[in-house]
């Protein structure tokens, strides 16, 4: 009587290969072919854990989170300087599907910073922003301009506090002029002061007030009259 054996099936060379090729786990530096690196963690070939890419057309690098091949969580991406050769940060925060998103800090020189939220790459939410000229904007942003309610503080302490729309003054505002020793209270339609009152504010400590004090409001009922022009202003931009 014939005996039969159950022959081992037998899985194709290439399937062997492919699987050890399979990109899963923690693995040492892999070598793209248009020059980039990538070291750290994979799930099905795709970066997904914690790693550092490096670009080679810039040189930049991001070291952080990684999710289904795109940056996601919190990381940092830093910058090349290709006359010192050393690395500065630009960006050091959370990140989602590739972009900055959430709360973060981006660098745009030694003296120049933003931190505050992002969405989508942009600034949007709340956050502050320092120039190098010493001016300051600490409030709302929407879209990568001041939008909503925030205060911009310049470098000799003159200040804006209100709404802002589109990265202009915008609705009800007051601007302090400190150096003159005067305060501007009103509404602003992109950027020009549409309405309000000019008082004097500090005029005794200004370091440099006008000759002469601004003089009182002699109308009948001023602040009835001033309130109707700020309504129909504010109307108009509804």
């Amino acid at each position: 009587m014939p005996v039969y054996k159950n022959l081992r099936s037998i899985e194709p060379l290439w399937k062997e290969w492919d699987i050890k090729a399979q990109k899963t786990g923690l693995r040492h530096t892999v070598y793209f072919v248009n020059g980039d690196q990538y070291k750290g963690e994979w799930l099905d070939n795709l970066k997904h854990g914690k790693g550092t890419q490096i670009w080679r057309h810039n040189g930049a690098v991001y070291d952080g989170d990684w999710k289904f091949d795109k940056r996601n969580g919190f990381g940092t991406y830093s910058i090349l300087n290709v006359v010192t050769g050393k690395y500065k940060k630009a960006y050091s925060g959370w990140w989602k599907n590739d972009k900055r998103h959430g709360y973060g800090t981006a660098f745009y020189s030694d003296t120049e910073y933003y931190e505050g939220d992002w969405k989508a790459d942009k600034r949007s939410g709340w956050g502050r922003m320092y120039f190098s000229n010493g001016t300051i904007y600490e409030g709302e942003w929407a879209g990568d301009k001041y939008s909503g309610k925030g205060m911009l503080r310049l470098g000799n302490e003159n200040r804006y506090e209100g709404s802002w729309k589109g990265g202009k003054k915008h609705g009800p505002g007051k601007y302090y002029y400190l150096d003159k020793g005067q305060l501007y209270e009103g509404v602003w339609v992109e950027d020009i002061p549409k309405c309000g009152t000019m008082i004097d504010y500090g005029r005794e400590e200004a370091p440099s007030p006008p000759i002469y004090p601004i003089p009182e409001i002699k109308v009948r009922n001023p602040v009835a009259i001033l309130e109707e022009a700020k309504e129909l202003f504010l109307n108009e931009q509804e």
